[in-house]
């Protein structure tokens, strides 16, 4: 079995984003020309999820954004952060950030809705969501106009080290106050 776990290390360690279970099985069956089944490979990829989670290793086997990627432990942050640190043209602004967040809560969403909750224009910061490939058009909306929706892209679920959108962290329950601007107190 050494043979089948050196080859997904291999699709896992060239495939620039995470890889589904069903492109490993994808690739591996049309090379061996035969159907390899699934369960040997998700056996396979938990012997090397251990193997990899051993102090042996800086970087661990994760199962993220629907599939498996080499990603660096976290006992080595800090080296990690000076070479982020010297990247930091790709970092998002702030601007992004928040545009980006409400995108991720409220999708797919129109750029008028996002700009309703910012309270300012938001072209700058969608093309740049766009070109880091963060955001994805999901459609047209049935409106007036028929404006684009965004949503988030499996890109995003990467940057930010998901699995699904359920992954995110939830707001607290607001309570109503009791008198609020514009409301008629009995």
């Amino acid at each position: 079995m050494d043979f089948l776990h050196r080859h997904i290390e291999a699709l896992v360690f060239c495939s620039p984003s995470p890889i589904s279970t069903d492109e490993i099985q994808k690739c591996l069956s049309e090379m061996f020309e035969s159907e390899l089944p699934k369960e040997h490979i998700l056996a396979a990829l938990s012997d090397l999820q251990l193997k990899y989670a051993t102090e042996d290793f800086s970087f661990g086997l994760e199962q993220i954004a629907g599939g498996y990627q080499f990603l660096t432990k976290p006992a080595y942050q800090s080296s990690i952060s000076i070479l982020l640190k010297q990247q930091s043209q790709k970092r998002l602004s702030t601007a992004q950030l928040e545009t980006l967040s409400i995108i991720a809560y409220k999708q797919p969403v129109t750029k008028t809705e996002v700009e309703q909750i910012r309270g300012v224009s938001c072209d700058y910061s969608i093309q740049k969501l766009l070109e880091k490939e963060l955001l994805t058009i999901k459609g047209k909306a049935e409106t007036i106009g028929r404006p684009i929706l965004y949503g988030t892209s499996e890109k995003f679920m990467e940057y930010f080290g998901i699995n699904a959108l359920t992954d995110l962290p939830q707001p607290k329950d607001f309570t109503s106050e009791e008198n609020q601007i514009g409301e008629v107190k009995d």
